[in-house]
């Protein structure tokens, strides 16, 4: 079965951006706090819970062996999906698209040819 994955130069890349986010949010609680915004500066805390979730999300698949599905297109027997090692596999839908385009990962029918977002012969 393939997985979706999200690649690591993304990933890495989200990482640094909540890096600033989270920043960004630091800036935001000090000035609000010092104008006396008062509930206006837990719009700051808000951007760095978020941004330390999102940071630590995206490093561990930067880094890490077993991506979380969310990108890149895998076969089963290169990287097992954590979450569905957690959760078990998704639940298998009764009908519409069973398979996946291998070019671009649009869902598709079992008895289409062509890929109907790329065009692409499927094998």
């Amino acid at each position: 079965m393939r997985s979706i994955k999200p690649g690591r130069g993304p990933s890495l890349m989200g990482g640094v951006m909540s890096i600033l986010i989270g920043l960004f949010g630091v800036g935001w609680t000090i000035a609000a706090a010092s104008t006396g915004g008062g509930v206006f500066a837990l719009f700051g805390v808000i951007f760095v819970a978020i941004a330390v979730v999102q940071a630590v999300y995206n490093f561990k698949n930067a880094s890490g062996k077993n991506r979380y599905s969310a990108y890149d297109i895998t076969e089963s027997g290169e990287e097992p999906d954590p979450l569905n090692e957690r959760f078990g596999p998704a639940p298998e839908a009764g009908a519409g698209p069973t398979r996946f385009c291998p070019y671009c990962g649009t869902p598709v029918g079992e008895d289409f040819e062509f890929c109907n977002h790329c065009g692409k012969k499927l094998p």
